[in-house]
């Protein structure tokens, strides 16, 4: 028995010349590896926009403070929108087919999909902007409403453009 562990572990292959021996198994693995990648990316674009959405909390309170009462509808509004955006991204399905699933993510895809990817890394900084912007009139006490109608628009423009992404992974686009 000893002999056979020995000869087994002494001959073993590579992963690569095991995958060459299973048809199907490379392209199963590379998707089960973008699955993964997926979720990594949307795990770490949501910790980010959280930790911006509680920036949006912190200025409320310097707002309420300056007596603006009347801008928190507005705020509520957008953090309403920012919120969704936050829970489309955290609760989507893994955005890459797997060996059985129904819908197939080609190699044309990718590209695109990795583009919307890297979209969602951009809107962290995009929310960043907005909410220093948005901070900075509500200390100057004036441009505040400027800045929630900015900070609105571009929840809205968000939830646009995931919803497109989610558009060419159900192959609709």
């Amino acid at each position: 028995m000893d002999d056979l562990y020995s000869k087994i572990v002494r001959e073993r292959g590579s992963l690569e010349r095991l995958v060459a021996r299973i048809p199907g198994f490379r392209g199963y693995m590379e998707m089960t590896a973008r699955r993964q990648a997926d979720r990594l990316i949307r795990e770490h674009v949501v910790a980010q926009l959280k930790a911006q959405l509680n920036r949006l909390s912190e200025i409320e309170k310097v707002l309420l403070d300056a007596g603006g009462l009347s801008f928190m509808s507005k705020t509520r509004s957008a953090k309403t929108k920012f919120q969704t955006f936050i829970d489309r991204i955290a609760t989507d399905a893994p955005g890459y087919s797997g060996f059985f699933d129904a819908v197939k993510i080609g190699q044309d895809d990718l590209g695109v999909i990795y583009a919307f990817d890297e979209a969602l890394l951009d809107y962290v900084d995009k929310f960043a902007l907005t909410l220093d912007a948005l901070r900075d009139a509500a200390l100057r006490g004036e441009g505040v409403e400027e800045g929630i109608r900015t900070l609105d628009a571009l929840t809205v423009e968000a939830n646009e453009a995931y919803g497109l992404r989610e558009n060419v992974l159900l192959g609709i686009e």
